[in-house]
C-alpha cells in the first residue's frame, strides 16, 4: 500500500475515519476564509445576507456561513461534543460576536482542530496559517485544545510590501503563522531555523563583525582562544612567544596554525583563531519572516491559485519540525504547496481537500515535478472507481462531478460555477512546432440519465461560436442512436500540423472512461503545465 495518501472529502470526517491516533508529526493547515469581504458581512450580529453578500460568498467557496445548521452543529459541540475548556472557549465566542460567518468559521473550526490534536504524535507540531482578521480567535481557540503553555510563537510573515497610503489605517501586508507543540517532547530541529547569510547583502553588524578578508576573499572574525579557566596545566604552554592557558591542546593548536587558521597580528600578541562566515550556520530566525518572497504573477511555481504559498516558506516549517520519513498532514491542502514540499523532502504526507478541482490539480502538479512513476507513490481516495461511485457523486455535487469528468480526459474544469453555455472546461493541444499556438477542445459533461441529440447540436454550436477547434460530450448515460448520428453529422477537424483528421465533436461515456479509453483528439497538453507555459513561454515543457 502506498504511503502518502490524497483524500476528496470533508476533512472532518476524513480525519475521523482515516487518520488514526498520534500518527502524524506535522499538521499545517490554511483554512480558508474570505477576510477580503465586507466586515460588515463577515462580522455583522444576526444578519440576513444582501443579494449582493450572496454573491460575494457563492464567488468565494471557501467561506462559511451562519445557518439553521450551523447553530445546531454548535449546540452539539456545546453539549459534548468538545472538551470543557474548548466548548468554553465557543460559548464566549458567540457571546462576542453573536451568529455570524466569523462565528460558523469557529464553530465549524473547532471539531477540526481538536481531531487534528489527536492525530498528532506527542512528539508532533500544528503550524496554522491565517491572517490578522481571524488570527487572534484561533489562538484562543487552539489554546483551549492545546493548552497555552504548548503555545510556541507567532510568526508574522510579510507577505507584500505596503500598498500605497491608506486612508484610516496603514497597510495589510502580513500573514500569521500561529505555532503548538503537543508536548515539550516535540521535535525541534535547531540547525534549520539559521538563514543562510548572503555574502552580497549582510547587515552592517555582520558586515563589521566579519571585516578581515583573508587571500582568497573569504570573510573572517578573529575569536579569542584563551581559556577562561586559569588553573589547566595540560592547557599552558608557550606558542608563539606567548604563554597562557589556552582552550586547545598544542597538538590541536599547531594543526590549526599549519592550517592557517592562527593569526598573530604582531609579534608579541596573543594569538587568535580564524572563525570564517562561509562555516557559520547562519542569521538566527526570529518570528518575523520577511526574507521569503510571495507569488508574483510570473513565479514558476504559481498555479493561479488565489491562497497559494510558495514552496519555500513551507520547506522551512518542514524542515524545522520534522525528519526523512515523518508524516505531514495538511488537511486544507489546496493546489498541494504542502504536499509538492513535503515530496521535495522525503516525508510522507498524507493531503485533504474538499473540492475535486484541488484534487486533480495536485495529481496534475505532482505528474508534473517527479514524473508519471509519482502516481505509484501515494493512494488517491474518495475519488469515483466505478458507475455507482460515479454516480453517487453526481448525487452529491453535479458541479465537482462535472469537474471529475472533466479531468479524466485532461482536461481543465472550470473554477467556478457560471454560467458557462453548457461548456464544463477546456483542453489545449499545439497547432504546430512553435509551441505558441494552441487549439482548444471544449467538454460538456452530462451526468443525467436522459440526454438527446440536442446536446451533440449545442455543443457544436459553441465550437464554432468560440471558434475552437473540437467538442467532446461527456456523457453517465449510453448515448441515443439520434446522438450517434448527430456526431457523424458534426464533420471533423483536421490537425493543421500533420493533416490528421479527428471528430469534430465525439461523445465518450463515464464507464468507457473509467476503463481506461480516451477521446479521439490531438495530444494534449498537462493544464498545470499549460499555466506555467503562459508565465515562461517555456515550449519544452510536459506534452503527455
Amino acid at each position: 500500500m502506498a504511503d502518502n495518501k490524497l483524500f476528496y472529502g470533508d476533512n472532518l470526517d476524513v480525519l475521523r475515519q482515516h487518520i488514526k491516533s498520534e500518527s502524524v508529526d506535522l499538521v499545517y493547515l490554511d483554512p480558508p476564509f474570505n477576510s477580503n469581504r465586507n466586515y460588515n458581512v463577515i462580522f455583522g450580529r444576526n444578519q440576513a445576507h444582501s443579494a449582493d453578500d450572496a454573491a460575494q460568498i457563492q464567488a468565494f467557496g471557501d467561506t462559511w456561513v451562519w445557518t439553521p445548521t450551523t447553530d445546531e452543529q454548535y449546540v452539539g459541540l456545546i453539549q459534548g461534543g468538545l472538551p470543557t475548556r474548548a466548548a468554553d472557549a465557543l460559548t464566549a465566542f458567540r457571546t462576542l460576536l453573536g451568529e455570524n460567518d466569523a462565528m460558523a468559521y469557529l464553530v465549524n473550526m473547532a471539531p477540526r482542530l481538536l481531531q487534528m490534536h489527536r492525530t498528532l504524535k506527542e512528539s508532533g507540531s500544528l503550524w496554522l496559517h491565517c491572517d490578522p482578521t481571524m488570527s487572534h480567535y484561533l489562538k484562543v481557540l487552539l489554546d483551549s485544545i492545546f493548552g497555552a503553555a504548548n503555545f510556541r510563537n507567532e510568526v508574522v510573515w510579510q507577505r507584500t510590501g505596503s500598498k500605497g497610503l491608506m486612508a484610516r489605517r496603514l497597510a495589510n501586508n502580513h500573514d500569521v503563522l500561529l505555532s503548538y507543540q503537543k508536548s515539550d517532547a516535540a521535535k525541534w530541529n535547531l540547525d534549520e531555523t539559521f538563514v543562510p547569510y548572503d555574502l552580497n547583502d549582510l547587515d552592517p553588524k555582520t558586515a563589521a563583525k566579519y571585516s578581515n578578508l583573508d587571500d582568497d576573499g573569504r570573510r573572517f572574525e578573529l575569536k579569542d582562544i584563551t581559556n577562561p579557566n586559569p588553573d589547566r596545566p595540560n592547557l599552558t604552554y608557550e606558542f608563539m612567544g606567548v604563554t597562557r592557558v589556552w582552550r586547545w591542546t598544542k597538538e590541536r593548536m599547531q594543526a590549526a596554525y599549519d592550517a592557517g587558521l592562527i593569526v598573530q597580528t604582531a609579534p608579541g600578541r596573543v594569538p587568535r583563531a580564524k572563525k570564517y562566515l562561509d562555516e557559520q550556520r547562519g542569521k538566527p530566525l526570529g518570528d518575523v519572516w520577511a526574507d521569503i518572497a510571495p507569488l508574483n504573477s510570473q513565479a514558476a511555481e504559481r498555479l493561479g491559485y488565489p491562497t497559494q504559498k510558495p514552496l519555500a516558506l513551507m520547506e522551512r516549517i518542514i524542515k524545522a519540525t520534522t525528519d526523512a520519513g515523518d508524516v505531514v498532514l495538511d488537511p486544507f491542502c489546496g493546489c498541494g504547496t504542502t504536499v509538492d514540499a513535503a515530496q521535495n523532502l522525503g516525508r510522507q504526507w498524507v493531503g485533504i481537500d474538499v473540492t475535486y478541482i484541488a484534487v486533480d490539480l495536485i495529481r496534475k502538479r505532482l505528474r508534473h515535478t517527479y514524473g508519471d512513476d509519482i502516481e505509484s507513490t501515494y493512494e488517491v481516495l474518495g475519488i469515483p472507481r466505478d458507475r455507482a461511485g460515479a454516480f453517487a457523486l453526481f448525487s452529491h455535487s453535479p458541479f465537482d462531478f462535472e469537474r471529475w469528468a472533466v479531468s479524466l480526459v485532461n482536461a481543465q474544469p472550470n473554477e467556478k460555477q457560471v454560467g458557462d453555455r453548457g461548456i464544463d472546461g477546456k483542453a489545449r493541444f499545439l497547432l504546430d512546432g512553435s509551441g505558441k499556438n494552441l487549439g482548444t477542445i471544449l467538454v460538456s459533461v452530462k451526468g443525467g440519465k436522459s440526454i438527446g441529440p440536442q446536446f451533440v447540436r449545442d455543443l457544436l454550436g459553441t465550437v464554432e461560436t468560440q471558434k475552437a477547434e473540437m467538442g467532446i460530450l461527456i456523457t453517465m448515460a449510453e448515448p441515443t442512436r439520434g446522438i450517434i448520428d448527430a456526431v457523424n453529422h458534426a464533420g471533423t477537424y483536421t490537425h493543421p500540423a500533420n493533416e490528421q483528421k479527428f471528430p469534430k465533436v465525439q461523445v465518450i461515456t463515464v464507464d468507457r472512461l473509467l476503463k481506461g479509453e480516451k477521446p479521439n483528439v490531438p495530444l494534449t497538453i498537462l493544464p498545470y503545465i499549460e499555466a506555467k507555459r503562459a508565465r515562461t513561454k517555456n515550449t519544452d515543457e510536459g506534452l503527455f
